[in-house]
């Protein structure tokens, strides 16, 4: 077997299915706030457009994508970030977000040069660590700190390090704290990138899921050296249709769309053409945005009321969350279980590096506002209970 695949814990979401599946069999009501895949059903629209793309004869996509598609996006990323992409040369449509992060390194790590490393923040997405891994580079994770509004300083890292490394990986809004960074942080991070010859990436799947000012992307502080990666998972309800695109320096999407073609990850054209519907329309992401609103409401109230610690949340549908006096983030994960509850323990947004070096411990614990807002009605009120009982 892959020894860097050996070397890997189950990939949290899996271990996640499990015990939901545990649950199942013991015949426990669940309420589910551990995976980020929100029960809200996907516009109509979408649906036609996609049902209206089926043809009789099914034929491969191409790698570049439809220009149909290619010109919805770059439509939508100038209306919203007021950042000209060209169709032609600086977008690529990707199956989601998640396998484009993975497949990223592959293309630009070379294991025989010392340029090398990968940054990213931890916690964080688990991907830019097995990215890294699987194509031989080296990760390097930096401990993200509640007093830094969890953002990732590279103004504080050392510079030997910034010489070695190859990619920084940021996302903001942030998985799985919420954390969201301003424009002049983004300045200052491309600022450094630039300095050190580094690309700069930036996952900005949750930029659309915001209640309060609208994040920014990092393309609005330059394009040299810049790859954002974009998904309508959320934005849109598409998780299972996995569709997204990476756009930014036409150089690197040049080099990048090369690199496709061996991955066999061209998007189906039936996706594309529901994908070209959802990012020319807004009305259907306003009223998922309110219903997360409507959601996070519940939780601050419920939060509030028994007295655990949260990090406010400005975007995104999640919750980074305290367990309570005494008790790790995993110690009250499995305590909520027997009630039905299913959270995700912090240790599942650890590196495998802090893993291994046994640096692995969170009193956090996160909730994706998954359920329905009467499920999550009914699930404060059994939660409300559980925790009065410890």
């Amino acid at each position: 077997m892959n020894r860097i695949i050996k070397s890997l814990r189950p990939y949290p979401m899996e271990e996640l299915n499990r015990i939901k599946d545990e649950l199942i069999r013991k015949k426990i009501r669940i309420y589910d706030f551990g995976t980020g895949d929100p029960k809200e059903p996907t516009d109509r629209k979408i649906i036609n457009a996609l049902l209206n793309a089926l043809t009789d004869v099914s034929q491969y996509p191409s790698v570049v994508g439809k220009k149909e598609l290619r010109n919805s996006i770059s439509k939508w990323f100038e209306k919203r970030f007021n950042i000209k992409l060209d169709p032609e040369k600086e977008i690529i449509p990707s199956n989601g977000s998640k396998e484009a992060i993975f497949h990223f390194p592959l293309t630009f790590i070379d294991p025989d040069e010392d340029k090398k490393l990968v940054i990213f923040g931890t916690p964080g997405y688990p991907v830019y660590e097995r990215g890294t891994l699987y194509a031989n580079g080296i990760p390097y994770p930096v401990k993200l700190k509640e007093e830094d509004g969890f953002l990732l300083r590279l103004d504080k890292i050392d510079k030997e390090i910034l010489k070695k490394t190859k990619i920084v990986w940021i996302n903001y809004p942030h998985n799985p704290t919420g954390a969201t960074a301003s424009l002049s942080y983004l300045e200052e991070v491309y600022s450094i990138c630039r300095e050190y010859d580094i690309i700069l990436c930036s996952d900005e799947c949750y930029t659309e899921i915001y209640f309060d000012s609208k994040p920014p992307s990092a393309l609005q502080v330059g394009k040299e050296g810049v790859v954002v990666f974009h998904s309508l998972s959320k934005r849109s309800g598409m998780t299972g249709y996995r569709s997204g695109f990476v756009a930014g320096d036409f150089r690197i999407i040049q080099e990048y769309k090369k690199s496709r073609a061996s991955f066999g990850v061209a998007t189906p054209d039936f996706i594309q053409s529901a994908a070209a519907v959802a990012w020319s329309d807004e009305s259907h992401v306003e009223k998922r945005k309110n219903i997360f609103k409507r959601k996070r409401d519940i939780f601050i109230d419920f939060l509030e009321r028994i007295g655990l610690d949260y990090f406010y949340p400005e975007a995104t549908f999640y919750f980074w969350i305290k367990a309570p006096y005494g008790m790790t983030g995993e110690d009250y994960a499995k305590y909520l279980l027997n009630y039905g509850i299913v959270v995700s323990p912090g240790v599942n947004f650890c590196s495998g590096i802090e893993i291994l070096e046994n640096k692995c411990s969170s009193y956090y614990f996160r909730i994706a506002l998954v359920p329905t807002i009467e499920e999550c009605k009914e699930a404060v009120s059994v939660w409300e209970k559980a925790h009065r009982r410890l």
